[in-house]
C-alpha cells in the first residue's frame, strides 16, 4: 500500500511568514509608543505654525515655488541627518535584515518618535517603498493660494528621509507623490533606494 502524504499544504509556509510579519509590525508599533513617550512635546498648533512662518518666509525669500520646495528639501535633509542619532539611540534598534524592515521602522517607530503620528508602508519592494499619512502635522490648519498649487510643502519630510537613511549608508530618493493639501486623501512619499554605500575607515596611521 501507499504511504500516507504526510506533506504540509503548501499555504503553510506562507502564512506563518505572513504572522511573523504582523508580530515585527506589532513590536516596532509598541517600540514607537514606548519611544514617543521619552520625547518632549509641544503642542501640535504651535508646531504647524512654527513651520508655516518657516514656509512663507521661503516663499517671500525666493520668490518662487520650485525654489521654495528645493529648499524646503534641504532643510530636510540637514534635519534627518541628525535626527538619525537620537532615534538610534533612544529606541536602540537592531540593524534592519531588508529595505521593506527599514520602511517598518521608519514609519511605527521614526514617524511616531519626532511627529506622533502612525504611518503606513504601502507597496515595499527591497527597493522601494511607501508611506502613506493620513495625518500630518505640518500641515495642519494650512491651505495654500492658488498660485502655491505646485508647493511641496511637506516637502520636508522627503530630506529628512533622505538624510537620515544616508547615515545608515543607504542612498536614497525621496519623492512626494499626494498630499492632502492638493486635495488627495493622504500624504504619500515614495522612498527608491538608489545605492547602498560602504563605510570608509581611514587608518590613523596614514
Amino acid at each position: 500500500p501507499s504511504s500516507p502524504n504526510t506533506r504540509r499544504p503548501q499555504g503553510t509556509k506562507i502564512t506563518h511568514m505572513a504572522s511573523e510579519a504582523e508580530r515585527k509590525k506589532v513590536a516596532l508599533r509598541r517600540l514607537g509608543d514606548a519611544t514617543f513617550s521619552k520625547v518632549d512635546k509641544v503642542s501640535a498648533e504651535l508646531f504647524s505654525l512654527t513651520y508655516g512662518a518657516v514656509v512663507t518666509q521661503l516663499l517671500k525669500d525666493y520668490e518662487d515655488v520650485a525654489a521654495a520646495n528645493v529648499q524646503l528639501e534641504k532643510m530636510g535633509y540637514n534635519m534627518g541627518v541628525r535626527m538619525v542619532d537620537e532615534l538610534l539611540a533612544k529606541a536602540s534598534l537592531a540593524q534592519c535584515a531588508s529595505f521593506s524592515e527599514t520602511a517598518e521602522v521608519v514609519a511605527k517607530v521614526g514617524f511616531k518618535m519626532f511627529l506622533g503620528v502612525n504611518v503606513e508602508v504601502a507597496a515595499a519592494t527591497s527597493s522601494e517603498f511607501r508611506l502613506l499619512l493620513s495625518e500630518n502635522p505640518l500641515a495642519e490648519f494650512v491651505e495654500l493660494p492658488e498660485e502655491c498649487s505646485k508647493l511641496e510643502y511637506s516637502g520636508l519630510l522627503c530630506g529628512v528621509l533622505r538624510g537620515a537613511l544616508e547615515m545608515v549608508q543607504m542612498r536614497v530618493e525621496c519623492s512626494l507623490l499626494r498630499d492632502t493639501l492638493w486635495g488627495d486623501e493622504v500624504t504619500e512619499i515614495r522612498v527608491l533606494l538608489k545605492e547602498r554605500l560602504v563605510e570608509e575607515f581611514v587608518d590613523d596611521d596614514e
